[in-house]
């Protein structure tokens, strides 16, 4: 509505991309939907892209069905992920979801990804202390300075 203003008062197309930091092209086609369809045509018309294949209802029963957890629709483990997400929303409603139409769906209902709180109970921290110090760097093997032309080369201690 500000560039509309800016158009009233005289200001060209590049004068009103360079305010708003937009293309000429996109400066344009704001004066030309002023021209044609007034102020009200540049009112916006919403979010773009595709609308939700779930209804209300859907989406409250779909959350229902998360927090009953995975176990309940017939997973081992506590663990949801995207695809698992995506199976339950076809066998419960019928409708396919890809996995990154999974993800916005949930981002849009507020869910998010979690990562676990604690480490795992079997952890052995002097075991992967020994692997990175030992087997790390016969994996990684020796390379050459990043520096051209340099003679120096880093190698892993041999035991």
């Amino acid at each position: 509505m500000q560039a509309a203003d800016r158009f009233a008062d005289g200001a060209s197309d590049a004068q009103v991309a360079g305010e708003f930091r937009v293309s000429r092209m996109s400066a344009n086609r704001w004066r030309r939907t002023l021209e044609t369809g007034g102020r009200e045509a540049l009112v916006s018309k919403g979010a773009g892209g595709a609308v939700c294949k779930l209804d209300d209802a859907q989406l409250a029963r779909l959350e229902q069905a998360l927090e009953e957890g995975p176990t309940a629709h017939g997973w081992d483990d506590q663990c949801w992920t995207l695809a698992r997400i995506a199976e339950v929303i076809g066998r419960l409603f019928r409708v396919s979801y890809t996995v990154g139409g999974v993800c916005y769906l949930l981002h849009r209902l507020g869910w998010s990804w979690q990562a676990p709180c604690r480490r795992a109970a079997e952890r052995d921290e002097k075991a992967i202390a020994a692997w990175k110090d030992e087997q790390w760097p016969i994996i990684k093997g020796w390379r050459r300075s990043r520096a051209r032309g340099c003679a120096s080369r880093t190698r892993p201690a041999r035991p």
